[in-house]
């Protein structure tokens, strides 16, 4: 997080802390009694008390010209993976400066940074790790310095910059595009995120050595005056479609499942369509980015995955990831308008489906091992 000179502080005036209020209270209170009851002890301590109000007050209430940045490194983790906030202070002011504490808001829960002494010109940089065990969005920030007096009674706040926010995303671990069971081209779209084939005409491109000369176009080639051949594709790449169980509340592990499938077809070029109880999540060609981007933000749906596998269109391979053995049954009932049905199982009942090629993952670190013996 960087602001300009200009947007650097938005300071408040030095105030009193409860602590100092309390004081402030107590000492008025001496003072009243050792009048009333002709007692010099009360009122000495009285005068104590606000001698250090007074100290405290001059302590705060210098401006001190201060540079902070707060970064946020990686905005995007992985989760589990690490990530931290960098601070760093730098002094612009003429003396020295003690007594400083950072306060960084990280989701609900306000974390405090004890700043050591800043010298004159001087710079310092702390660190601190950020939570990244749950999927999700973070809001990191506002951030906030306080400077306080020794004694707690006086303090000056200053607000610096807006929130950043950090993305935890499902863990994926490598996979191998599952196969389709029909003769697809399995080792991944080329050029145009499209193998070379002999169904659809794509476009027209110039002759290399090699190209067949029956895919010479002609007529673009007399018009160009260049060797023109034509580009065909194949028009039936196959589909992965994905099938997240997020009923009550979808656990960590069944979402990196997911991810982890829907990645790897998405890496590889091919079609992805990714489904959850609430419908349809991704469909088409995305990036291997936005598919952790939109399963990172996955909640827990009220309804099961049954009338999402029945309305998916069939075709491809169809990969549920299921906890519910309930649920893992009723994709027999699709299995036959799909050319391949895995169920990625992470519950703790063995469950077996017929006709259903199901791996149990009680862990993500298990899913490479079993999709390569599947």
């Amino acid at each position: 997080m960087r602001t300009s000179q200009a947007d650097r502080w938005s300071g408040r005036a030095a105030v009193l802390t409860p602590l100092g209020w309390g004081t402030l209270a107590g000492s008025i209170v001496l003072y009243a009694a050792g009048f009333a009851l002709g007692y010099p002890e009360p009122v000495v301590l009285a005068t104590g008390g606000l001698l250090a109000l007074a100290v405290a007050l001059a302590w705060t209430l210098p401006r001190p010209r201060l540079e902070v940045r707060r970064e946020v490194t990686p905005l995007k983790v992985p989760r589990g993976d690490a990530a931290v906030a960098v601070l760093t202070v730098a002094n612009l002011g003429r003396r020295g400066l003690s007594g400083l504490r950072a306060q960084d808001r990280i989701g609900a829960v306000e974390h405090t940074v004890e700043l050591p002494r800043l010298p004159r010109n001087g710079t310092r940089t702390v660190s601190y790790p950020l939570p990244t065990g749950v999927r999700g969005e973070i809001p990191v920030g506002p951030l906030v310095v306080v400077r306080a007096d020794p004694f707690g009674l006086a303090r000056r706040v200053r607000a610096y910059g807006g929130a950043v926010t950090l993305l935890v995303r499902p863990r994926t671990v490598p996979l191998p595009v599952p196969p389709s069971g029909r003769a697809h081209h399995l080792e991944g779209p080329a050029g145009d995120n499209a193998p070379s084939g002999t169904v659809t005409f794509h476009t027209l491109r110039e002759y290399v050595v090699g190209d067949d000369l029956r895919h010479v176009h002609w007529r673009s080639s007399a018009r160009t005056g260049t060797l023109m051949v034509r580009r065909l594709i194949d028009a039936s790449l196959p589909t992965t479609t994905v099938v997240l169980d997020t009923r009550g509340e979808p656990s960590e592990p069944a979402v990196d499942a997911a991810a982890s499938v829907a990645v790897a077809a998405a890496r590889a070029g091919f079609p992805v369509r990714v489904v959850t109880g609430d419908g349809l999540l991704l469909d088409g060609k995305p990036d291997a980015e936005a598919v952790l981007d939109r399963l990172a933000l996955v909640g827990g749906t009220a309804a099961g995955v049954g009338e999402a596998m029945r309305l998916a269109r069939g075709g491809g391979s169809l990969v549920l990831v299921t906890g519910d053995p309930a649920e893992a049954g009723r994709v027999a009932g699709v299995r036959r308008r799909f050319d391949r049905v895995i169920c990625v199982y992470v519950g703790q009942d063995p469950v077996s489906v017929p006709g259903v090629t199901v791996l149990p993952v009680p862990a993500l670190d298990v899913l490479p091992v079993l999709w390569g013996s599947r």
